[in-house]
């Protein structure tokens, strides 16, 4: 399985978009290991959101998507629902 995730920073609110072939919650602990750059600016990071794909290219389309104009507005309206349950 592929996973899409939504991992919001507790520091400034930005919220990180990517996949992964891994359990997400994994994945969102190795960013707050500071995996990586991004990662080492804006942690900690909490995971928000996230789809499962049985296909890597179908996953890979879909972060592209959140990475667009509407993609940005259903990931924002996304993270707001989330935010409000917790």
């Amino acid at each position: 399985m592929y996973y899409i995730y939504f991992a919001k920073s507790e520091r400034n609110n930005k919220v990180y978009v990517g996949f992964t072939g891994k359990d997400p919650k994994d994945r969102v602990e190795e960013h707050n290991a500071s995996a990586n750059q991004w990662s080492r600016a804006n942690k900690p990071l909490q995971l928000k959101y996230y789809e499962s794909y049985s296909c890597k290219e179908d996953v890979m389309m879909r972060e592209k998507f959140y990475k667009t104009g509407i993609g940005k507005r259903v990931k924002k309206a996304i993270i707001q629902e989330f935010d409000k349950d917790s």
